[in-house]
């Protein structure tokens, strides 16, 4: 069994994606992905269907890694952000559990209602359709 410590910690230039490194293979994890799966109390609640459904996060980015002695990884965000712990165990579960968490997110957003977009940026397109205007209607 490989171990859930990751090899490596590279943080791309763009700061919108975390690469973590696990027996020589890249996992990646988008800055908006980890937000939204933040393991802090504010999003996960304080037991059992306390969970707090993010939403707004499309644009998120890390501002800062730091490392929590040796069995966790500290990130903050562009959106401020930073208090969650990320744990080994924890970082390598969302590593190899992307798809289907993200997938889960997804859905649970559209069954919300909630948008992945931040709240300024809806409001700058509302009205707008897919023809980029009203469609015909003056």
């Amino acid at each position: 069994m490989q171990t859930a410590i990751p090899e490596e910690i590279r943080l791309q230039q763009n700061r919108a994606v975390l690469v973590l490194v696990y027996g020589g293979e890249q996992k990646i994890l988008p800055a908006e992905f980890l937000r939204v799966y933040s393991p802090s109390a504010e999003v996960r609640g304080h037991g059992p269907g306390q969970e707090v459904l993010q939403t707004g996060k499309s644009e998120v980015t890390v501002t800062d890694l730091e490392p929590v002695g040796r069995y966790a990884l500290k990130i903050t965000f562009s959106d401020g952000h930073n208090s969650g712990l990320y744990d080994w165990p924890y970082l390598h579960r969302l590593a190899y559990g992307y798809d289907e968490m993200w997938a889960d997110y997804l859905k649970r957003l559209q069954e919300s209602g909630a948008s992945r977009l931040p709240d300024n940026h809806a409001e700058q397109t509302a009205g707008v359709h897919a023809c980029g205007g009203g469609c015909g209607s003056r």
